[in-house]
């Protein structure tokens, strides 16, 4: 009796300190978005995006410890619609596999990258403190209640809808708020002509959003293989690992994907896209990187790497301006990596998923567009043009990201 409680005590210690590990790699998600978005606008909005991308990660973590993980999983039933608010502070349950405290720091971290994708999809226009009042709705509101509904075991949950570490529930949740604040807030100036030319606005440093997406495919293992839940017996850790090589290969075959695209289209190697490639490989993967095949994974990620090219190009042609892909990357390719699913998953089908995906998308989509004009009608979502032309950084921070390359006139 003493050595299976020792046993039980020792596994309990593993699959928490596996959890909260995995929970830190996700959170270095956190630097590899904002060197990734850095890296993507021009240099006079650097310093803006990075306090976002800052202040979104703090709001994050403390709107959803006051009430959105209270709304997502604290005292609900099974099947339901709406949460009951329970208290996050209580005791620990009888027989668990790891710390509620452990769970929660798991999750929080989720939040902040659902949050994450909006920041670059409305970079370079968007007034810093609608921004930040908006991620205090969605972290503390408009995600836990999606996030009930499935892994907190809503009503979607019960359909069947299948979506392991959030392909869904977290990238398409995050890319239908960002497409939301996208159409109210318009293109940046002269990013669109007459008789539909669209005109490149380069990025301002592509060895920083290199480094940003070399940082968001590190944190990706914790991202989906944390999502495993254990990793102490048998089972579970040999799932852990398949996971890690599942999710590792969509992420190189996306990559090989778009940069195959890129030359084929334009003849070039276009950086942009190739990392594009790599993040809608990992989005497309986590849907369910535990039950595909290796080289199931690799199809996974050749087919999101090539979608997402055309997809940032559709979005321009119809005026979407999204200046880092987001919108692409995690909206079109996680609901591509929902329908994926069933192709491996014998538990998954294709009406439960096409389910989830329209719930989940029309949940966030609306909630947010909501949210986003009652702030373009009171407080205003977007800076003046002359705000815009001398850049973000100038106007609602101070600071200048590169000083000493800021011409003197």
């Amino acid at each position: 009796m003493e050595l299976a409680t020792t046993v039980t005590e020792l596994r309990y210690a593993l699959d928490t300190f596996f959890f909260l590990m995995s929970g830190a790699l996700v959170m270095w998600m956190a630097a590899g978005f904002a060197m990734l978005e850095a890296g993507l606008v021009r240099s006079k909005n650097t310093t803006e995006i990075l306090t976002k991308n800052f202040c979104l990660y703090a709001i994050a973590c403390t709107m959803y410890l006051i009430v959105g993980y209270n709304i997502m999983y604290v005292d609900n039933g099974e099947g339901g619609w709406l949460p009951s608010i329970g208290a996050l502070i209580g005791s620990q349950a009888e027989g668990a596999d790891h710390s509620l405290e452990s769970d929660f720091f798991f999750q929080v971290v989720f939040v902040a990258t659902a949050m994450s994708v909006v920041s670059g999809a409305v970079a370079e226009r968007m007034k810093l403190w609608s921004f930040l009042i908006f991620s205090v709705i969605l972290t503390g509101f408009i995600y836990p209640l999606e996030g009930y509904w499935t892994w907190g075991g809503g009503f979607l949950s019960e359909a069947g809808f299948s979506d392991f570490a959030g392909s869904g529930i977290v990238h398409m949740a995050g890319a239908a708020a960002a497409l939301a604040g996208v159409m109210l807030l318009g293109a940046r100036k002269g990013k669109y002509g007459k008789n539909g030319a669209i005109h490149p606005i380069p990025g301002s440093n592509m060895p920083l959003a290199t480094l940003g997406t070399f940082i968001l495919w590190f944190g990706w293992f914790g991202f989906n293989g944390g999502s495993q839940l254990m990793l102490s017996d048998f089972e579970n850790a040999t799932a852990v690992g398949q996971i890690f090589l599942n999710t590792n290969a969509a992420a190189a075959a996306g990559a090989i994907a778009a940069l195959a695209v890129c030359k084929t289209t334009w003849g070039k190697a276009d950086l942009t896209m190739i990392l594009n490639g790599a993040l809608a490989g990992l989005v497309a993967i986590t849907a369910d990187p535990l039950s595909p095949s290796p080289m199931a994974a690799v199809s996974i990620g050749v087919v999101a790497g090539a979608l997402v090219v055309f997809s940032i190009i559709g979005f321009d042609k119809i005026k979407i301006d999204d200046p880092v892909g987001a919108i692409s990357v995690h909206g079109v390719c996680g609901f591509f990596g929902l329908m994926a699913v069933p192709f491996s998953n014998g538990d998954a089908t294709f009406g439960a998923q096409l389910l989830g995906a329209a719930v989940i998308f029309g949940w966030v989509f609306t909630a947010s567009l909501a949210v986003w004009a009652v702030l373009k009608y009171t407080v205003g979502i977007r800076v003046t043009e002359e705000e815009e032309l001398a850049g973000m950084d100038l106007h609602d921070c101070g600071i200048d990201a590169y000083p000493e390359f800021v011409s003197v006139k």
